[in-house]
């Protein structure tokens, strides 16, 4: 009797590890039930060796650095320049986000510049498309839709069509024939990127490839997937949903450093060019509680407002409620002012927040946090055109923090005259910028709240 060529295998859907029976936790990433049962495929896709041959580095030729523009600003700069021929890009998002938004305008940019753009949709139908595109403006002759969910069928119309840009969305909803399993699973995920990454790089058409994420904001399928691509981009939302943050998690092409910010409006995703200015817009004046920092996101120093509001407790345990800032910084920022400065805030509960929905890991926040509690505590508001740099250590010192410069450049840009920064700061910006360097917290408590 012969030997069936298809048998069923057990995947793994968090890394794609493949074993004969069941087992309750992956031996490969050591998640628990992440095993699936599938039909396995012997004939998958493989790489045409017949052809390849060794050669030497220096005969190789020499790859055209020219890149496409997709004349959306924040896009450009997080691929690191623009579009590489025969690159592919995986966008991820949690449902909403603008993945799709994203590419739809992205696309009619490449069509309005002469590209022929193709558009493989595989969850919304080509009537569905054209409303949003009459909603961004984006009605060009040279972009053709394309609403199939075979990927087989789809590639080799594309073949055919020969598109300067190729977009496929998604891959957990389109398939390959030659397998058995449903679409979205773990075999059927790896084929249809190893397909569509052999076209991108057999034709030099670079495509974009929109992928589900899980409910821990993970990509679905295997991590197998993130590695067949050049680029892996991730939308993040703000908490207000007010705007969205484009990163870049991996770039064979670029900077993983860059992102890209967006505001979500009825024309669809606008570039904001001047996002300190933005979180900074509705800053009040000459209110206690209130201090402004500059983090650094990526390589783009970015100013945002600190508000800290203390009220006697009515309860025995005061409580610490943060919105964008980490609760265990806060309570320790809290004993250090309770220790150092002699803020007594034992019997106080602490509301901290960062403005704009922002979420913010940055040690240097740690000084403008120290003020704006300071000053809900003493009622005395702190100066309105004051920045504060600096991390707190437990012993109450300020210590220094990385792109010092760039970051007083960026404040002193935005009509910031004066700053406050750790004494061991090493600068070398020359601009009109008054800064006190200061070497602990009782230095700048006595020096803004007396």
């Amino acid at each position: 009797m012969k030997k069936k060529s298809r048998e069923y295998a057990f995947f793994c859907q968090s890394c794609g590890h493949v074993e004969t029976k069941w087992c309750g936790k992956c031996p490969s990433c050591f998640t628990w039930n992440s095993m699936v049962e599938e039909k396995f495929t012997q004939n998958q896709t493989k790489l045409d060796i017949v052809d390849h041959k060794p050669q030497s580095i220096t005969t190789i030729e020499h790859l055209n650095k020219t890149r496409i523009s997709t004349h959306l600003e924040e896009l450009d700069k997080v691929l690191g320049g623009g579009l590489v021929l025969g690159s592919v890009t995986l966008i991820g998002g949690e449902p909403g986000a603008g993945k799709s938004t994203l590419l739809q305008m992205c696309s009619a940019n490449l069509a309005k510049a002469g590209k022929r753009v193709l558009y493989i949709s595989a969850e919304e139908s080509a009537q569905q498309i054209r409303l949003s595109a009459e909603r961004l403006d984006g009605l060009y002759e040279n972009l053709f839709l394309l609403c199939q969910t075979d990927l087989d069928l789809a590639l080799a119309q594309a073949q055919d069509f020969k598109p300067d840009f190729l977009v496929i969305d998604s891959v957990q909803t389109v398939s390959c024939s030659s397998l058995e399993s449903a679409a979205g699973s773990v075999a059927q995920i790896r084929e249809v990127t190893a397909k569509a990454v052999h076209f991108a790089k057999d034709f030099g058409i670079p495509t974009f490839l929109v992928g589900h994420v899980t409910k821990d904001g993970n990509i679905a399928g295997p991590r197998l997937l993130e590695h067949m691509v050049d680029t892996v981009l991730y939308f993040e939302q703000s908490r207000n949903d007010h705007y969205r943050m484009l990163r870049a998690h991996k770039n064979r092409f670029g900077s993983t450093n860059e992102i890209g910010l967006f505001e979500m409006s009825s024309k669809g995703l606008i570039s904001i060019k001047n996002p300190s200015a933005f979180f900074l817009a509705e800053r009040p004046k000459d209110k206690p509680g209130s201090a402004v920092f500059c983090t650094i996101e990526g390589t783009r120093p970015l100013l945002v407002e600190i508000q800290a509001l203390a009220t006697e407790s009515l309860f025995g345990n005061p409580r610490r409620t943060c919105v964008g800032i980490d609760t265990n910084r806060v309570c320790i920022i809290a004993a250090i002012l309770e220790k150092h400065a002699r803020i007594n805030l034992s019997r106080m509960d602490l509301f901290v927040s960062v403005v704009g929905g922002i979420d913010i890991d940055d040690p240097a926040l740690d000084l403008a946090l120290a003020l704006a509690i300071a000053s809900s505590v003493k009622n005395i508001s702190l100066p309105f055109n004051l920045v504060a740099l600096g991390e707190l250590g437990l012993s109450g010192e300020i210590r220094s923090v990385f792109r010092i410069n760039e970051r007083l450049k960026e404040a002193y840009r935005l009509g910031f005259d004066s700053a406050v920064i750790p004494k061991s700061a090493d600068l070398t910006l020359d601009s009109a910028m008054k800064t006190k360097a200061l070497s602990n917290i009782q230095e700048a408590i006595k020096l803004f709240m007396v």
